[in-house]
């Protein structure tokens, strides 16, 4: 048995990345576990090799900036596993990358839709339930781009910034044992970086691929965060970078 054994946990972004790795990190602890992305086909892959190594997994088509598909999403957790114990709004773009008052408007308007606007969504679509078994856990996976602005990112530095207030929103009023909690995961080897490498704008685009982090760590950080001993924690925005968290997640 697992840490979270029995429980239900919904990862948006799951298709690849630290949303892939948390969701098989989440699964191998005990839950059952709904893989949300845009690319659903990806995201059932992901959820199968889940299955086969023993798991509970779906894979499932969801735009989160799409608050009826959020809310399928959410139903079909419901009826695939039972209610959502915890959500981990990982879903984000760093797209577009460009200085200010020369990316397009509606790109940056739909970075902000995503990765806010549906992060919000998702909130909607399980705190009433939440509320009404009095438990639940509320993940959103922040950056350090939430607190400084970064040359060429002003959607993403927005959207994380709006994202940040939002666990400090939700760690106000969500409700009664409903723990909250922001998780900045730190410079991590995914495709994200890819792109941000290819612009060649802001420092992060040079820092050199070897040292980059491995999806692992935070990974590990997420499926923490969802049991009962990181409780007192609720209200945080958590670093991956600090020692004591790594500590007591259990992370090397």
């Amino acid at each position: 048995m697992g840490d979270l054994d029995g429980r239900v946990a919904i990862v948006t972004g799951a298709s690849r990345g630290i949303g892939a790795g948390a969701a098989r990190t989440i699964a191998a602890a005990g839950a059952g576990v709904m893989l949300a992305a845009r690319d659903g086909a990806l995201a059932e892959t992901v959820a199968a090799e889940i299955r086969a190594s023993g798991g509970r997994a779906r894979g499932m088509a969801c735009d989160v900036s799409d608050l009826a598909e959020v809310e399928a999403l959410v139903a079909a957790t419901r009826a695939e596993f039972g209610p959502v114990d915890a959500l981990v709004n990982n879903a984000g773009v760093i797209e577009p990358i460009g200085a200010p008052g020369e990316v397009d408007p509606a790109a940056w308007a739909r970075s902000v839709e995503i990765n806010l606007v549906g992060a919000y969504y998702c909130v909607h679509a399980v705190l009433a339930e939440m509320r009404a078994r009095g438990r639940g856990v509320i993940l959103n996976v922040s950056s350090g781009a939430a607190h400084r602005p970064l040359e060429g990112w002003s959607a993403y530095c927005a959207g994380k910034a709006g994202l940040a207030m939002l666990t400090d929103a939700l760690a106000l009023e969500g409700g009664e044992g409903i723990a909250v909690y922001g998780l900045s995961p730190g410079t991590v080897d995914t495709d994200m970086q890819v792109r941000i490498r290819a612009s060649g704008i802001n420092q992060v685009s040079r820092i050199p691929r070897e040292n980059l982090g491995a999806v692992e760590a935070p990974a590990r950080a997420i499926a923490y965060l969802l049991g009962d001993e990181a409780r007192d924690l609720s209200g945080r925005e958590l670093s991956i970078s600090d020692p004591d968290f790594r500590r007591r997640a259990g992370i090397a």
